[in-house]
């Protein structure tokens, strides 16, 4: 993967020790990326994490596999971005904790060709991961809104789709927005609880 595919990034480094924070910073620095934060304790790590808001974190583990899983959990509570684990040597016990604190990924011993490839597959991994999540989103909402317009019109679910894209391309619109403009009328129109519902009784 090309190195030049990825702009400066604004890291976030933790670990119970100072040394090995200051080794980790000038890594990192030396790649062209910017350290935002160095962080040991875990209370100050969630603040730092929710005010820096940093494009990728790597947590560091020292002496304490509790300590370093503490600062995983906060980071990730506070956060959105990939937090990358550090290890010295695999520990299977470890990662197995860390991935339950939603780490997204680990390297170890790693130098700094290592680590520059760490951060480009995990960042390109996690962009993946929510792109996934965002057209299976997505998708709901155009079953949700295509189930809306069947009731509607009596009609079936293809005759539903034509009628989204035919407005997509008629209006320049995206699909996605009129399927979430056709699902927020339609509970713009829902009728409160306190109100009662009305139905025609068809007589004989």
């Amino acid at each position: 993967m090309d190195v030049a595919q990825i702009s400066p990034l604004r890291v976030l480094i933790a670990n119970e020790r100072k040394n090995r924070l200051e080794l980790l910073a000038r890594v990192v620095t030396g790649l062209g990326h910017e350290v935002i934060a160095r962080e040991v304790d875990v209370k100050e790590v969630g603040a730092v994490t929710a005010r820096e808001h940093p494009d990728v974190a790597f947590v560091g583990l020292g002496l304490s596999s509790e300590h370093a899983l503490e600062l995983i959990g906060k980071i990730v509570h506070e956060s959105t971005c990939p937090v990358i684990a550090l290890l010295s040597a695999k520990d299977p016990s470890y990662i197995r904790e860390a991935a339950k604190r939603g780490v997204f990924a680990y390297i170890v011993d790693a130098d700094a060709e290592e680590l520059q490839s760490a951060i480009e597959i995990t960042l390109h991994r996690f962009t993946e991961y929510h792109n996934l999540r965002g057209a299976f989103g997505r998708r709901a909402v155009i079953e949700q809104a295509k189930g809306i317009l069947m009731e509607r019109h009596a009609i079936d679910q293809e005759k539903a789709f034509e009628m989204l894209r035919s407005h997509s391309q008629h209006n320049g619109r995206k699909l996605i927005d009129v399927a979430n403009a056709v699902v927020e009328s339609h509970l713009l129109l829902l009728p409160s609880a306190s109100q009662p519902v009305v139905r025609e009784v068809a007589t004989a």
